[in-house]
């Protein structure tokens, strides 16, 4: 599948320059920035191009980097949650549609749910992925949880972006534990790329004491959240708690240990189901792609098994066939979709 995507710039409340990114055609999906991101870079990610090609397949995926990040302007003095806040608002307001779905990541989530609430005429509906209402900080009840709080910040401020391995193992391990070594490597990489050690330290700072949880009670809107069971960035009772507090919220627990989900784990394939429910779209139409591929049974085999997260020794074993045969089925594959790498192929098997 091909991914094109346009970059703009808009500028927020207090004239700093935000890099927006746009992909695909249809009803407008918005995503709320979160902490690490790239509009230029994610599309090169094995982490990130998966999301942006999936949700880009029947709408229009619109996303963007925050302050001190990615292509929007670096070097600002105001890193505010409250500047977050006016970031969203100027890129929501270069939406020309009257109505657009408003996605929340991470922290994301909290800035999702004060916009619905500021402009309830703007959003028809609110997904929240790995969300949280309250930072950490801000939930934290003893001081010990306060201290893990800072230590976090700290560390960032002498890690953040190092070559070291420890630092990095720590920091991805967080964030995608169930990665691949190439989807670690390139997590290494993008914390060099997003930001400096100096506003990555801030903006998590800042993060910690974010505390929305009674405006989220105030929410009337069709509301779908879903967290990962072993999320260790944000608890999975966040999820649950702000499941609890908006009124008539969907939840969806996820089987996955990753914050964010990973294109060859099982819970992908759930999530965007429960999402195609949710918006009431049956499915992105890659199964229609397949089809017209004109794939063998005995591709389908193998890209059903590469769907699954197997490498190609473990589909040969559990073909029964060599390794060489599966490579050459795979490259085959490959051409057929129109792709180059695994986690596109992936993307390709959602509906089926």
């Amino acid at each position: 599948m091909s991914l094109r995507q346009s970059i703009r710039f808009c500028a927020s409340a207090d004239g700093t320059r935000i890099a927006v990114a746009s992909c695909g055609t249809g009803p407008v999906i918005l995503r709320a920035a979160h902490w690490l991101s790239h509009v230029d870079y994610d599309l090169a990610s094995p982490v990130w191009r998966p999301w942006v090609q999936a949700l880009a397949v029947r709408n229009r995926f619109v996303r963007y980097d925050p302050r001190g990040c990615g292509l929007s302007d670096r070097f600002v003095a105001d890193l505010s949650v409250d500047a977050w806040q006016a970031d969203l608002e100027a890129v929501a307001a270069t939406v020309d549609e009257p109505r657009f779905v408003l996605l929340g990541q991470s922290q994301g989530g909290s800035l999702a749910i004060t916009y619905a609430l500021r402009h309830p005429e703007r959003v028809s509906r609110l997904v929240l992925v790995n969300a949280y209402a309250r930072g950490a900080r801000a939930r934290a009840t003893s001081d010990a949880q306060l201290l893990e709080a800072e230590t976090l910040v700290n560390f960032i401020r002498i890690g953040w972006g190092r070559e070291n391995p420890a630092f990095c193992h720590f920091f991805t391990n967080l964030f995608i534990p169930g990665g691949t070594p190439e989807q670690h490597r390139w997590w290494g990489d993008l914390e060099r790329e997003t930001a400096s050690p100096e506003v990555a330290a801030a903006l998590l700072r800042e993060m910690q004491g974010i505390d929305v949880l009674t405006q989220a009670a105030q929410l009337r809107l069709p509301t779908l959240i879903m967290h990962c069971r072993g999320d260790m960035r944000v608890p999975f009772d966040e999820g649950r708690r702000l499941a609890a507090v908006i009124p008539g919220a969907r939840f969806v627990p996820l089987d996955s240990a990753n914050h964010v989900l990973l294109a060859h784990e099982p819970a992908w394939r759930m999530f965007h189901a429960e999402l195609a429910q949710f918006l009431e779209q049956d499915g992105p139409p890659q199964a229609r792609a397949m089809r017209e591929a004109g794939l063998t049974p005995a591709e389908t085999d193998v890209l059903r098994l590469v769907a699954e997260g197997l490498d190609n020794a473990a589909i040969a074993a559990r073909l029964g066939k060599s390794q060489k045969t599966v490579r050459n089925q795979l490259s085959v594959v490959f051409d057929k979709l129109g792709v180059t790498t695994r986690a596109q192929a992936i993307v390709m098997t959602l509906a089926e």
